[in-house]
């Protein structure tokens, strides 16, 4: 007999995970444009953002390296 196959192609933790990284890019990518120096160069443009940038990317990186447990 075949076995039930998932139909998506990650559980449901993994897609939580790549909103919540979705969420942190568009946050980090939000708060780039708060900066109010010229060209911004200020703490927000060129350290706060893109430090969230980053962290977004990561989390979307274990998102998709990550396994579910209800597909094991």
């Amino acid at each position: 007999m075949e076995e039930n196959k998932p139909l998506l192609a990650f559980g449901r933790k993994n897609y939580i995970l790549m909103l919540v990284g979705i969420a942190l890019l568009a946050i980090g990518f939000f708060v780039m444009t708060l900066d109010t120096e010229p060209y911004g160069l200020g703490f927000l443009g060129i350290t706060l953002g893109p430090l969230i940038v980053l962290a977004g990317f990561a989390v979307e990186l274990f998102a998709i390296m990550a396994k579910d447990k209800a597909q094991k």
